[in-house]
């Protein structure tokens, strides 16, 4: 049985071009992938979550902490690509339009499901065949003519930071601040305003939005910087 899952995990590990003992290159171009990925259907939204005619007034891009999505197993992770075959941190969750108000762009057009070529393209960022398709069709749509569109701009923008990998050391815990701290360290450009840190109801780190102006440059979040800077949250270790 070992040697089969052995060669299971080879035969992944070289359709993504990342070998045994080797450098892997960032998650963004390299990871373990399937060699034949099955994309997720078309969703049909409730109408309720429609909301084709919500103008667009800044962007928000949302970025997963992997580690705690496994140990949750939330519906959006995929628990073979994300949570077994890859030691992810930070993956994209997705780009979002975001409205003036509480109400933003949502469903603006149906979709029929991606290509397996453009699933499995965009699987190092953005590791669930689900997840992408459901990006896409609810936000991707409300600004982009394809999906292939929508996620060059989602990877462009994610290639632009500097993202860093938390290590919240024997105790599991770092504060909000030093959260952010890790973002300011590596992007200048960036300001503590511009960050939302995402925490649970447990006090987990689940994910750090990087807020934008319409013209995709860092900008204040306009609803808020989720965790204050002292408070203390608990950061699920990458296997």
């Amino acid at each position: 049985m070992k040697t089969a899952l052995a060669a299971a995990s080879t035969a992944l590990v070289l359709a993504s071009g990342v070998f045994p003992g080797g450098a892997q290159a960032s998650s963004l171009k390299s990871c373990a992938v399937p060699p034949v990925v099955t994309p997720a259907p078309a969703e049909i939204p409730p109408a309720s979550e429609v909301h084709a005619n919500v103008p667009i007034a800044a962007y928000l891009l949302a970025l997963f902490w992997s580690p705690e999505a496994c140990r949750a197993g939330i519906p959006e992770s995929d628990k073979v690509i994300q949570c077994q075959n890859n030691h992810f941190g930070f993956t994209v969750h997705g780009l979002w339009p975001n409205g003036p108000d509480k109400v933003h762009p949502r469903y603006c057009r149906p979709s029929p499901p991606m290509s397996p070529a453009t699933v499995k393209a965009n699987l190092c960022m953005t590791p669930s065949p689900w997840l992408l398709q459901h990006e896409w069709q609810a936000h991707g749509t409300c600004d982009w003519a394809t999906p292939e569109d929508y996620f060059k701009k989602a990877r462009k923008l994610r290639d632009k930071l500097n993202v860093p990998d938390l290590d919240a050391g024997s105790d599991g815990v770092m504060s909000a601040g030093e959260i952010r701290k890790a973002f300011l360290d590596r992007n200048r450009k960036l300001k503590p305003e511009d960050l939302n840190v995402r925490v649970n109801r447990d006090g987990r780190l689940t994910e750090v939005w990087v807020c934008m102006n319409l013209k995709f440059k860092y900008a204040a979040c306009r609803g808020g910087n989720g965790a204050p800077d002292g408070a203390i949250v608990k950061v699920t270790a990458k296997r």
